[in-house]
């Protein structure tokens, strides 16, 4: 539609300014003032001027119509192009959803044949490689459920047969995607949180290039247009895949007009999707603080020898690099790494350890005090006090006590208390290695943070360490607060089973509380009345006792041994009898001028200090030879009162006695030959001495003993020169020792002539019998 032209003023009228037209023609009063009839300038009253006030008037009704119809087309020609822009960008929308899921259904159908492509001939090639590979099966194991849930869900699409330009398909893609969406969440999550093998079966198989070859060559014959040189390219698909359809499914809502009728259900697509990736993610995560925890929080009892055994070079350098790290952290060369969040939850976490083992300790503790009390079971003796109302409901209180309310109050006590805090302290062990294993990976990871490049092992070192660290952020203080409430609560309980048995307690004592004579009583006089009677028998159990240690701290006289009785008679003609000791144990000198003696050795005290003054050391007789001996050892010797000097023996018998001294000591003058010892254990055989090969014995001496030396355990000759006894036979003593003065052995001559040495502790001393054979 054209704009008519705007008519052109006659040649004899003067036009308006055009700025002045648009004030005319919105201020009315200025327009009658304008042509006001009262204005003589204006009105000349002659035919030309009334000609020219007509001209004037049609001009301006001319222009006011012409700017009216100007507004009123320029406004339609706006609308119209407002239109024709927003067709235009609906058009545009429209094309840019129908791309996007065209990209989507291109992409998936896609995405199902290389899935295809890698569960069936790939698979099958790669077991008939030779040597056949290690663990394939495992690589694939997940991979089916995925295929199966990509292509029903390509099915559904496909199912009604619409193109993406159908108002209908991306309503039927949305309910198919949905109805899907908890079997692909279940089939994804399993492939992804086992994905990680197929990288380190990578790495594993890299390392033998003759079967890594074998590997290349058969995925490019099975795809030789992708190039594909590792199997990762095909397996990682999924982990791409379910990533991508948030991606994909925003796009196509960002350009889906609100008012389409399946943008609600469109927007509720997107959002499952985006969920359905976090609940994966959580349960990857999940498992691997699982896996993390399984690996690390076990206890090992590890022999010596299965130590050394998993000593390897990487061992000792990881444990080198670690020692290392840590002397530097101690020495301030290299700054610790600090995490003030983690140090609180560990200083907690073994502040509650230890709440938590001491409390176990006094229940464990409580409870054997408990059944000690009910192991001493009083009721059941007669102490034939029936006829005393006091001791008959004694007895039937102790009996309700011990069968029925203190066993039923142990029982609730184990089951309610013991058992819990046995079962948490079983799980304090994961944890607390958890956080020794954390000080360890810290320390690695601290080698290997300032790298830029990292290994495959440094970039598994370092996840390890964040896992762990993270897990233990995350669970620490779940782990802390339900552990402390645990404990309130068993607290709680156990305060609970206190009132309980009171309670029991006090209706047991209250049925028999009126048949006691002292039940009348009031408050204040029956306690006083109980104090006077606990005061009344701890006076009579501290005289009872004071009695005892007075009876057993008296002197106890003894009468002499018969093997110490001519040492007795000897030492008591020489010395006052109260000079006379004897020795609390075995003495072994140890240096110049010390005696050895054995247990309850009888000597006379000569002085109670030694030749420097020292009084631990005094001078003593042993009846004939003299030493020093310690005066902690010895004791006074006391004697029957009645006990006169037994008759004189030249061989005094130690047939009752043990001979704990080893080595005798160097003295003043030689003691005399001991030719009769105590028999000790036979298992206690002294090593067998060097022997000459042919001694000679020397002649016996003319004064023999009135008693007679026989062997007290049987022996059998192990070494070279040893001669074998039987138990009893009578031998005699050549020496009392073997060529170097050692006294555990001595020479001694059988019946048959045979000489040799025996151990002197098998040898013992008997009066002549008519039963002994004598020896000729």
């Amino acid at each position: 539609m054209e704009v008519p032209p705007r008519p052109q003023p006659p040649t004899l009228l003067l036009p308006l300014d055009r700025p002045m037209m648009p004030d005319l023609l919105h201020d009315h009063t200025q327009l009658d003032d304008l042509f006001s009839p009262e204005d003589d300038d204006f009105f000349v009253g002659s035919d030309e001027s009334s000609d020219l006030l007509d001209c004037n008037s049609s001009v301006l009704n001319m222009s006011i119509c012409s700017q009216d119809s100007f507004i009123e087309l320029k406004e339609q020609s706006d609308e119209v192009q407002r239109k024709s822009e927003e067709e235009k960008s609906q058009e545009i929308q429209a094309q840019r959803q129908n791309l996007a899921l065209q990209e989507l259904l291109e992409s998936e159908r896609n995405y199902l044949r290389m899935l295809q492509l890698s569960s069936g001939f790939i698979r099958e090639n790669l077991l008939k490689i030779q040597p056949p590979l290690v663990n394939v099966d495992c690589l694939f194991e997940h991979l089916p459920e995925v295929v199966s849930v990509t292509s029903r869900l390509l099915d559904s699409v496909d199912q009604d047969q619409l193109q993406p330009r159908d108002p209908n398909f991306l309503q039927n893609f949305c309910n198919a995607f949905l109805s899907l969406s908890s079997d692909m969440e279940m089939a994804y999550k399993e492939y992804l949180s086992n994905y990680n093998q197929v990288t380190t079966w990578e790495v594993n198989c890299k390392q033998k290039e003759a079967l890594w070859d074998q590997v290349v060559k058969v995925l490019k014959s099975s795809a030789p247009e992708l190039k594909a040189s590792s199997l990762s390219f095909f397996l990682v698909m999924p982990v791409q895949r379910i990533a991508r359809y948030p991606l994909l499914l925003q796009t196509i809502l960002k350009h889906t007009d609100p008012s389409h009728p399946a943008y609600a259900l469109l927007e509720k697509t997107a959002h499952t999707s985006v969920n359905i990736n976090c609940r994966i993610n959580e349960y990857k995560r999940i498992r691997e603080f699982r896996e993390v925890a399984n690996k690390y929080k076990k206890t090992e009892t590890l022999s010596i020898k299965d130590m050394i055994n998993r000593l390897n070079t990487h061992s000792i350098f990881k444990k080198t690099a670690r020692l290392s790290q840590q002397i530097k952290h101690e020495t301030g060369i290299v700054p610790k790494l600090v995490d003030e969040e983690f140090d609180a939850l560990e200083g907690f976490f073994y502040l509650l350890e230890k709440c938590i083992l001491e409390l176990l300790e006094n229940v464990e503790t409580y409870l054997s005090h408990l059944q000690a009390f009910l192991s001493y079971k009083t009721e059941e003796f007669d102490l034939y006090m029936d006829a005393q109302r006091e001791a008959v409901c004694y007895k039937e209180i102790t009996t309700a006590l011990r069968q029925w309310i203190l066993p039923t109050f142990e029982k609730r006590l184990r089951a309610l208390i013991h058992k819990p805090l046995c079962a948490l302290r079983d799980l304090l062990v994961g944890p607390r290695n958890l956080i020794r294993k954390r000080l360890d990976k810290l320390l690695d990871y601290e080698l290997i943070e300032a790298k830029s490049n990292l290994s495959y092992e440094e970039q598994a070192a370092a996840n390890t360490y964040k896992t762990m660290n993270t897990l233990l952020l995350t669970e620490l203080p779940r782990f802390n607060t339900v552990s402390l409430q645990l404990i309130w609560r068993l607290l709680g309980t156990f305060s609970c089973l206190h009132r309980d048995l009171a309670s029991d307690m006090t209706q047991l004592f209250q049925t028999f509380a009126t048949q006691l004579p002292h039940s009348g009583m009031s408050s204040s006089a029956f306690w006083d009345w109980a104090e006077a009677a606990v005061m009344e028998g701890m006076r009579k159990l501290q005289d009872l006792c004071q009695t005892v240690e007075e009876a057993l701290s008296a002197p106890v006289s003894m009468p002499v041994h018969p093997c110490w009785a001519l040492r007795y008679h000897q030492l008591c003609q020489k010395h006052p009898q109260e000079r006379i000791f004897e020795a609390t144990c075995g003495v072994v000198g140890s240096r110049d001028l010390d005696l050895s003696l054995i247990k309850g050795e009888l000597v006379a005290v000569v002085s109670e200090r030694d030749s420097k003054g020292d009084r631990r050391r005094w001078l003593v007789d042993a009846g004939g030879k003299r030493g020093y001996a310690p005066a902690s050892k010895l004791r006074q010797y006391q004697a029957p009162p009645a006990e006169g000097p037994p008759p004189p023996s030249p061989q005094p018998n130690r047939a009752d006695t043990k001979l704990e001294g080893r080595h005798l000591s160097k003295s003043l003058d030689r003691r005399p030959s001991p030719l009769s010892l105590s028999p000790l254990s036979p298992s206690a055989s002294p090593s067998s001495p060097v022997i000459p090969v042919k001694p000679r014995a020397p002649p016996l001496s003319p004064a023999m003993p009135i008693f007679q030396v026989v062997a007290a355990y049987p022996f059998t000759a192990r070494g070279h020169r040893e001669v074998s006894l039987g138990a009893g036979e009578p031998v005699r003593v050549l020496e009392p020792h073997d060529k170097k003065g050692n006294p555990e052995w001595s020479l001694v001559q059988t019946q048959g002539g045979q000489s040799g040495y025996v151990p002197s502790n098998y040898l013992t001393t008997v009066p002549q019998m008519s039963y002994l054979r004598p020896y000729p």
